[in-house]
């Protein structure tokens, strides 16, 4: 299975005052069984690096980039031109959203490799017509 994730979601991994941090580590720890490739961009890297920096320190946020960037089940997508033109027309169109420009690069992303389901808690996602993975209640 593929799961796109989040900067929500790895920020909730990687600092412990997070208040998903116990539900994201649980989500997480479920989910070595099921085989998952992590799905995620460098856009959602940056945005999580620097969230991480400011909100739990600096080791947090190496420790979070080394798994991202050495880990076997984690496939970082690079935003290409194309991409970035698609989530720029998405952030323009859709001014009734809140929607982060790093969201709609996701959102696109999404799309493009036919995943449904973002291991998230940001609500934008059910916004856009996808699935939060772990369900929130």
């Amino acid at each position: 299975m593929k799961l796109f994730v989040d900067t929500s979601a790895w920020a909730a991994i990687y600092d412990p005052s997070d208040r998903w941090h116990r539900a994201a580590q649980d989500a997480l720890h479920g989910s070595v069984h099921a085989r998952v490739t992590f799905v995620t961009t460098d856009y959602v890297l940056d945005e999580t690096l620097t969230l991480l920096l400011v909100h739990a320190g600096r080791p947090q946020a190496l420790q979070f980039g080394e798994v991202v960037l050495q880990s076997r089940n984690v496939e970082l997508v690079h935003i290409d031109p194309a991409t970035w033109d698609r989530a720029w027309q998405m952030f323009r169109r859709y001014d009734d959203k809140q929607w982060a420009f790093t969201d709609c690069t996701s959102f696109v992303v999404m799309r493009q490799r036919g995943l449904q389901r973002a291991f998230s808690y940001d609500r934008h996602f059910e916004q856009a017509g996808f699935l939060l993975w772990p369900r929130m209640n």
